[in-house]
């Protein structure tokens, strides 16, 4: 009985729809919206199966072609990309955020884009169930904010924020140009302070927005001619300083400068003194109570609410040590090395730079176990104990628990060269940690023996608001170091 020749195995790759797939990748990365739209109607016209994938590439495509200026046929792309997310709703494949980014960048293009984008927002998560990124919101919101339509631009903004998204400098710069140019003073200000709390350092395109409010009529109108000095300074340290948010102070013209922050904070135009900015009251306590709620699911919680007991009742402290870091710092670790007088010196120059008050130890009791064991250690451990300045955590627990919240709770400063990167410090999820640790933080370093402190900068780059009503605007510039920065002062 003859056999059957055996069957030939197709080539994978060789299916329509993979073969449509390589050409419109091919055409993505020419950047070929023509090549793309003529293999989408042959692909209709075959019956090719599309998918999410296939529609979102053409459509993405269409977005970043329409929005360089030589290309040729711009009212074609918008209506065929309009035709193409209609085919696909109709195909029943619903639209992912990525779908309706590109498909609200392309709606920008049409003279009524900014209602038409962000109808596309708005509908998104209850048509299909997406919901929208920061950048999905832009091309409404950038729109409106061109074309002068502030109420919708704010509009926007309120959406986004009720869905959880913070604008960041891009749309809040927009924002405070269409604010600007509406001469809506109350909204300068909010957004001001938006801007502030963004970012550190602002563009200097951002900055030249607020140069030009500052040089305007309805600026030099904006504010009070008189306040409670008491309740502005109130309002400032319960912001942690640099601010206040009470509104415009004074009035009158504002003298706007291009000046420099010298090392002391000191402004070269209006010889104020810059603040050291930190966080604010109700943030420490929210970041206080994280690191206790953390520490008790991960610590023996008798031992943790001990040393919360124990702190509470010992709250004049300047300082905490994290003495671990201290004393390993530079020691060889194969040899469980620990200097003792590192330590020593490191809490001895912070007793002399406070006037007279001792900072407060952290360290585990397996270490001061085995300094017990050497008499003079043991003399210094025991002078330390009988000042009330060394604070043993117990076996089984991470002494960074206590470190860390020692120091937020006392609002206090915190010497250690530990970057705080490790899982514990991830837990947080803080977006203030990088504040809190740049106003409370002091490394060290031991140069040939002799202690060096790094201590906190004398004042933040940050926008700060004085509590005469003037303004200093940092202005980032990756070339140029920190005295050479550029800071835009207004003061009325």
């Amino acid at each position: 009985m003859a056999m059957e020749p055996p069957r030939k195995k197709k080539k994978k790759g060789h299916a329509p729809e993979a073969q449509f797939r390589r050409a419109l990748d091919t055409c993505s990365r020419n950047g070929d919206l023509a090549g793309a739209l003529e293999l989408y109607r042959a692909a209709i016209s075959d019956g090719t199966h599309l998918t999410t994938y296939h529609f979102n590439n053409i459509l993405h495509l269409c977005s970043t072609s329409l929005e360089t200026l030589h290309y040729p046929d711009k009212p074609s792309a918008i209506d065929s990309s309009f035709d193409i997310f209609n085919r696909m709703i109709a195909d029943g494949i619903l639209p992912t955020e990525a779908t309706i980014t590109s498909m609200a960048r392309i709606a920008a293009h049409r003279s009524e884009g900014g209602d038409l984008a962000f109808d596309l927002v708005k509908t998104m998560k209850e048509k299909y169930g997406a919901s929208p990124k920061l950048r999905t919101y832009g091309p409404g919101l950038f729109w409106y904010c061109k074309n002068g339509d502030a109420d919708k631009a704010y509009d926007v903004e309120k959406h986004m924020v009720l869905n959880g998204i913070s604008p960041e400098e891009p749309e809040i710069a927009a924002l405070l140009d269409v604010s600007v140019r509406s001469g809506r003073e109350e909204k300068v200000y909010e957004y001001l302070l938006k801007l502030r709390g963004s970012v550190g350092c602002v563009a200097r395109s951002t900055a030249e927005i607020l140069e030009k409010w500052f040089g305007s009529e309805i600026a030099a109108e904006a504010g009070r001619l008189e306040w409670d000095v008491r309740v502005i300074r109130d309002a400032i340290t319960m912001n942690g300083g640099g601010w206040h948010g009470l509104g415009w102070l004074g009035k009158g013209k504002w003298r706007v400068s291009w000046a420099s922050v010298g090392s002391e904070g000191r402004c070269s135009c209006c010889s104020e003194v810059l603040a050291c900015v930190d966080i604010d009251q109700k943030d420490t306590e929210m970041f206080a109570d994280s690191v206790a709620s953390l520490a008790l699911a991960r610590e023996t919680c008798s031992n943790f609410r001990n040393f919360q007991d124990w702190l509470g009742k010992h709250a004049g402290f300047e300082a905490i040590v994290d003495g671990a870091n201290v004393g390993l710092y530079q020691q060889n670790f194969a040899d469980g090395g620990f200097s003792l007088s590192q330590l020593d010196a490191v809490v001895n120059e912070l007793y002399k730079r406070s006037q007279g008050k001792w900072p407060l130890i952290i360290l585990h009791n397996k270490r001061v176990r085995v300094f017990m064991e050497n008499p003079s250690d043991k003399e210094l451990i025991e002078a330390w104990r009988a000042k009330g300045v060394l604070y043993t955590t117990p076996s089984g627990s991470n002494d960074d628990w206590y470190w860390l919240y020692a120091a937020v709770k006392l609002k206090c400063l915190l010497v250690t060269n530990d970057e705080m990167r490790d899982h514990i410090f991830e837990l947080l999820g803080s977006n203030f940690f990088s504040k809190w640790k740049g106003r409370h933080q002091v490394k060290y370093t031991f140069a040939k023996g002799v202690l060096v402190l790094h201590m906190p900068p004398s004042y933040s780059v940050v926008i700060q608001e004085s509590e005469t009503g003037s303004w200093h605007v940092p202005i980032y510039d990756k070339n140029s170091g920190e005295l050479q920065r550029d800071w835009l002062c207004a003061k009325r």
